[in-house]
């Protein structure tokens, strides 16, 4: 039951295996492919949402990453500022949630730390 919080999602590593990560880099595609190519994923990531973007672009990585079964949030970019972890999980407010966050009763509105909660209530 790990939390790594990373300023930048290009940084993931295997030592990020089962984590709960929360990053500072946008929910898009290029940011899920640092997460799927990792050897060990992560149980759950949480993205800024970036400001959402033209066809949901800055959450793109919630989708991507619910086909692999990792749990996904996106937190607002008005919440905590875009590439800075630990203003992620201090401040962030979750807009978006894949459907295995949802399954945790994990939903918009919520902050970052609640979603972790969740999380650490279904390992227990």
């Amino acid at each position: 039951m790990k939390l790594a919080l990373l300023d930048s999602i290009s940084v993931i590593t295997a030592v990020q295996g089962g984590a709960f990560v929360v990053t500072g880099s946008h929910g898009g595609v290029s940011a899920a492919q640092f997460v799927l190519a990792a050897r060990d994923l992560p149980s759950a990531v949480a993205f800024n949402d970036a400001g959402i973007g033209k066809d949901d672009a800055g959450v793109a990585a919630l989708s991507m990453l619910q086909e692999r079964g990792v749990i996904a949030v996106a937190y607002s970019h008005l919440s905590a500022r875009i590439g800075d972890a630990k203003d992620a999980w201090d401040h962030g407010m979750v807009t978006r949630v894949n459907e295995a966050a949802a399954q945790l009763g994990i939903k918009n509105g919520m902050s970052v730390r609640e979603s972790f909660d969740l999380w650490i209530a279904r390992l227990s």
